[in-house]
């Protein structure tokens, strides 16, 4: 509601009117995040204010590198490197600045060890969506392959005993529809794993069968079902906390503390489900090898050799 509208108004223009390049739009980001955090280093009531407005502007442009990327196709490795990493910079710049700004004038330690926090938390929610999005891959990429195995070598010992081909059964076609056309090629949605019609979300589905309604709602209104995540948890602190600070001298280090608690609580409901799509992956893959073991069972040798197998 803050920055998307905004941002994909800009976006139109931009793509339309300008040569601006995504990557041109990311250092842009971090010119206007580092700005911020002079402002946030300063202090005072209007520079806590300016800064928060600049910070704003700053996630715009990273939300606008993106959709234009995807939009006219010229979005690169080096580009999304470049993003990540410029992201990184400009929370640790603004973190640093924030807070050493507010100890410098009161004295406070505890200014510091909250920037510690904010750029532990920051770190720590990255690095388990990156661990996660690439583990999931690894998950779908295993079962697809000894879903096609499977598949190939059971066509083949029906063709053997001169049977028809019948249509896999419902726990094949199971893993091949969970493992298949993936809707949710953005990372963030994969590290979620939001998507109910996937397979490796059965159990959690399952438990509990009233989240795909409030999903669904949600994002009929085009809000994400992880509320609170990196994305929040940056406005929170570098927006909402220097605006509340300008008003009431002292609420950095509250705002903070329930941003943190916000995303943390968030981040454990994905560590959970990925748990559980984990325990579904383990039993789905003992289920497939099985398969292509009495499938290989069933074929003399000459005849496996001559399968395209993986």
């Amino acid at each position: 509601m803050l920055v998307d509208p905004l941002a994909s108004r800009l976006v139109k223009f931009t793509a339309n009117k300008t040569n601006i390049t995504p990557n041109q739009l990311t250092v842009g980001a971090l010119i206007l995040g580092l700005g911020a955090g002079g402002l946030f280093a300063v202090g005072t009531w209007p520079m806590l204010l300016i800064g928060a407005l600049l910070y704003h502007l700053s996630f715009t442009l990273d939300c606008m590198d993106g959709k234009i990327a995807r939009l006219k196709g010229t979005g690169s490795i080096f580009g999304a490197w470049l993003d990540y990493i410029f992201d990184r910079v400009r929370v640790l710049a603004c973190a640093i600045a924030l807070m050493g700004g507010a100890y410098a004038r009161t004295g406070n330690v505890a200014y510091v060890w909250t920037a510690v926090a904010v750029v532990f938390l920051d770190m720590l929610r990255y690095m388990d969506a990156l661990e996660i999005y690439k583990v999931r891959s690894q998950m779908r990429t295993k079962l697809r392959d000894l879903g096609s195995q499977a598949s190939t070598l059971e066509a083949a010992a029906r063709a053997a005993r001169g049977e028809v081909p019948s249509v896999m059964d419902a726990e094949l076609s199971s893993a091949e529809r969970a493992l298949g056309n993936d809707p949710e090629a953005d990372m963030e949605d994969r590290v979620v794993g939001d998507n109910p019609n996937i397979a490796l979300q059965a159990e959690f589905n399952k438990k509990f069968p009233w989240y795909t309604r409030i999903r669904d709602a949600l994002l009929r209104g085009r809000i994400r079902p992880h509320l609170i995540s990196g994305i929040e948890f940056q406005m929170g602190v570098f927006i909402v906390a220097p605006l509340v600070a300008a008003v009431i001298p002292g609420a950095i280090i509250p705002v903070t503390i329930l941003s943190g608690i916000g995303m943390m609580t968030f981040e454990l409901v994905i560590i959970y489900k990925f748990w559980l799509s984990s325990r579904t992956y383990t039993k789905t893959l003992g289920k497939l090898e099985r398969r292509v073991a009495e499938a290989r069972a069933q074929l003399p040798q000459e005849e496996l050799e001559r399968l395209p197998l993986a």
